[in-house]
């Protein structure tokens, strides 16, 4: 899970992210990237210099550069929260992935005035007309240049620290209760999930066609799987074994004749539905997933074994299998 953070200064921004660090989330601060940037360059660290040297970071590498060079800190398996968020197109860039959650942290101008002057810094506001003026430098109309307003405005949270740090502390946690379990990787539903199997499966292939790849499911489990590819014991297609194929791949004969040569490869739902007839595993009642729409030959095939339903992912451009299946009344359907 990666939080980010984003406000005004004196919103207590950092109050957010202590509390954060009470949950083991690790500070990945876009403000201390471009302080590391400063220092290569023998630059006074000031607020100018920071602001001018991000809008000089996104001008010429991307507008999306903080987030890249923080993200490239990430490593699987740790919380983190990202701080200094000021460019929309950054946002927009993080929030495009399943597991981050972007926070506006708000309060009002006295108590923002007031955390600030507590730092005692002479460059800092002493009134909110001065703290008003401050907030404008980051509120650039340049797309390039930090435009936290826009920001602010995309957070899907936002907190207002207005009052103590037990109460935020609460806030927090809150946060986190109701947001974890959310940004957790989506499990696939089952037939995504068998239809990636197939895609792996079709990766075996041995074939010089293009990779098709098939299993059979019985009550959630495997049965059996199966490519296209040359019989058992004998060289692969791509070996050159198949002269069908061979003279097709070389151009010497269309995809549609039939006459000039014969394949010798078995098709994914064939190999598939031979492995389960060899572990003995009964197809009667059982689910095909197949990468594309079984031609002919297999739907004949699916159709004897007593399998009751083919899912695909893709429409095979014959559609003899498809009307067989259909008056078979063996369900086919194409995954979206």
């Amino acid at each position: 899970m990666i939080i980010g953070i984003t406000g005004l200064d004196g919103s207590g921004k950092n109050m957010v992210t202590e509390s954060l660090g009470q949950n083991n989330f690790i500070q990945i601060s876009f403000s201390d990237i471009l302080r590391e940037e400063l220092k290569k360059r023998n630059l006074k660290i000031t607020k100018e210099n920071l602001i001018e040297t991000g809008n000089y970071l996104r001008t010429r590498y991307g507008r999306k550069i903080l987030a890249r060079l923080a993200l490239s800190k990430v490593e699987d398996g740790e919380n983190y929260v990202f701080t200094s968020i000021r460019n929309p197109l950054e946002a927009e860039f993080l929030m495009s992935r399943h597991d981050f959650l972007l926070v506006n942290v708000t309060a009002p101008d006295n108590i923002r005035l007031k955390r600030i002057m507590k730092k005692r810094l002479e460059s800092d506001p002493r009134t909110i007309k001065e703290l008003r003026k401050m907030d404008a430098l980051e509120n650039s109309s340049d797309p390039k240049k930090q435009q936290l307003h826009k920001v602010m405005k995309m957070a899907q949270v936002t907190i207002n620290n207005d009052s103590t740090l037990d109460k935020l502390q609460k806030k927090v946690d809150q946060v986190l209760k109701d947001w974890m379990f959310k940004l957790q990787d989506p499990r696939p539903d089952w037939d995504h999930y068998f239809m990636e199997i197939a895609e792996t499966v079709k990766s075996r292939s041995s074939c010089m066609s293009p990779k098709k790849g098939a299993l059979i499911v019985k009550d959630k489990q495997i049965l059996s799987t199966g490519y296209n590819g040359t019989p058992r014991n004998v060289s692969h297609c791509t070996a050159g074994s198949c002269e069908r194929c061979s003279l097709r791949h070389q151009g010497k004969i269309k995809s549609a004749d039939y006459t000039s040569a014969i394949c010798i490869c078995a098709h994914a739902e064939e190999n598939a539905i031979v492995q389960a007839a060899n572990t003995g595993a009964s197809t009667k009642g059982a689910t095909i997933y197949t990468t594309f729409t079984p031609c002919n030959m297999c739907a004949r095939m699916i159709i004897n074994a007593g399998i009751k339903e083919v899912i695909a992912k893709v429409k095979y451009p014959d559609d003899v299998g498809t009307k067989l299946l259909k008056e078979a009344r063996v369900s086919l359907r194409v995954l979206k």
